[in-house]
């Protein structure tokens, strides 16, 4: 894979942030869960994938498919119900999906997905092609039996899977600390001898190099990885959650927004000025404002389309 490019990375987390705000403003915009704070892991985790590869997300897959290529208008439809979404409608954020630009789909059970890319990459094993399999799941989903059972057979089997952890240190309201007793999450990974990392997730470019890493050694046939990437969740669990955390909390927390933090290293880096960042967010803007109109205009699906695709 090459390098991430720095600028189009922060492009990427804007537009991210910009569509999610925008969701989220709407006053009927379903149940979501957000990822603000957590873009780095998203678009850094992306840009070490290939055409031939799968991601699998969790219920927080709003970042992950945009990072992944999803057009933004046919997400925005889909979180909507409408019939211009990828899965017309019936999927919403908690189970969408769009294989053919290589998001294979997201599950709302926390830890449901786990066994499930582990069924996809042995048929990428079986098949000999190359692909490889990205399981995203959050520090929430560590405690989950499915994750342990899958991890051994993917060591036992030498599948070609990444297991990455998006460690936003927080399950629902569950700090990370009082749930799981391991020093690092991806510690669980080196139980079953995986090549595993622990990095910061606030940094675009360092996930993007460690996904790198860990992407070359599946594809090479070594085995699975674990990559643990700490974050930050700067929204509440949900958008109908109560928001624990206080407000000296949360402000602490913005100072480390990696957009933000992104910005500031290109700025200082003489890569990018006051004048281009205001472009970039005001091309955010009108990307996802048309996305949203896109998905307004989009008529909700007949009521004869609740019985295809069942047997």
């Amino acid at each position: 894979m090459t390098h991430i490019d720095p600028v189009g990375a922060l492009r990427a987390m804007l537009m991210i942030r910009t569509f999610e705000d925008t969701l989220a403003r709407r006053k009927e915009h379903g149940f979501q869960l957000l990822s603000s704070g957590e873009e780095a892991v998203a678009v850094g985790l992306a840009s070490a994938l290939g055409a031939g590869d799968q991601l699998l997300t969790g219920g927080r897959s709003i970042g992950p498919a945009l990072a992944r290529g999803v057009a933004p208008e046919r997400v925005m439809a889909e979180l909507l119900g409408k019939s211009g979404g990828m899965n017309q409608g019936r999927a919403g954020r908690g189970h969408m999906s769009d294989p053919e630009v290589g998001f294979f789909g997201a599950h709302a059970v926390v830890g449901g997905n786990i066994s499930i890319a582990a069924g996809v990459a042995m048929a990428r094993q079986l098949d000999g092609d190359g692909g490889i399999v990205v399981i995203l799941f959050g520090d929430g989903a560590c405690g989950a039996g499915a994750l342990h059972e899958t991890m051994n057979m993917a060591a036992q089997w030498k599948l070609p899977i990444l297991f990455v952890c998006n460690n936003n240190q927080l399950s629902v309201s569950t700090t990370r600390d009082a749930a799981l007793a391991v020093a690092n999450l991806s510690d669980l990974g080196a139980t079953f001898g995986m090549w595993t990392r622990t990095i910061d997730g606030l940094d675009v470019q360092g996930v993007a190099a460690a996904a790198r890493d860990a992407v070359r050694y599946v594809r090479d046939g070594l085995g699975p990885a674990f990559l643990e990437c700490k974050s930050i969740r700067l929204r509440s669990h949900s958008t109908t959650a109560r928001e624990t955390r206080s407000r000296a909390e949360l402000a602490e927390l913005q100072t480390h927004c990696p957009i933000r933090r992104h910005a500031d290293a290109l700025q200082a880096d003489g890569m990018l000025d006051d004048a281009q960042l205001e472009q970039m967010r005001q091309d955010a803007a009108t990307e996802i404002a048309q996305a949203m109109a896109y998905a307004e205009a989009s008529p909700y699906p007949a009521a004869q389309e609740v019985l295809r695709h069942v047997v």
